[in-house]
């Protein structure tokens, strides 16, 4: 499986010391080389060097024809889109809201960083998403309240569902056969 992430869900998940559930979710990661330099120019959250993480797959730059159509985009997000569409890839991690679009619109697909959080509560990698997704905020990453809601209570109704044993009745017995 190919899957490449832009900045922000390493920024993300760097935040509150989850960085380790991309590498159990998904062997590795690639990262254009836009990526690789947006988490080293620091902040107020420390990101470890990519390159010093054997899990993550430097991908390069790509220049192209697609790159009229991701104007509005910046560096990280113009190459990862770029590089997913080129090295096919089958999953592209970002949040922010226009690039998720574009690359989307580009057949790409899509998931952020409350869906990496999702997938590890429902591999059991995590205790509780709730708890994940509110330790984000907390660290100044901006998440809808909503949203966090409507995958808790979709992570709910499938953990409920997994948890109910299907109720089976038992067969019922042969009723004796009587021969008179």
């Amino acid at each position: 499986m190919i899957v490449f992430s832009n900045t922000t869900p390493f920024i993300a998940l760097a935040s509150t010391g989850q960085l380790e559930l991309l590498p159990r979710l998904f062997n590795a990661i690639h990262v254009a080389d836009a990526v690789i330099e947006e988490c080293a120019e620091g902040g107020r959250i420390a990101v470890p060097d990519l390159r010093s993480l054997s899990w993550v797959v430097p991908a390069g730059e790509m220049s192209g024809s697609i790159q009229p159509l991701l104007m509005e985009l910046d560096g990280g997000e113009k190459q990862t889109i770029a590089l997913a569409i080129d090295r096919r890839a089958d999953l592209v991690i970002m949040d922010e809201r226009l690039g998720r679009r574009v690359a989307e619109y580009v057949g790409l697909k899509v998931t952020g960083t409350l869906g990496v959080l999702a997938k590890a509560k429902s591999v059991g990698l995590i205790p509780s998403f709730r708890a994940a997704a509110d330790a984000l905020r907390s660290e100044g990453m901006y998440y809808s309240a909503e949203l966090i809601a409507r995958l808790s209570d979709h992570l709910g109704i499938v953990a409920d569902v997994r948890l109910r044993a299907p109720s089976i009745a038992p067969a019922p017995s042969p009723s004796p056969l009587s021969l008179s």
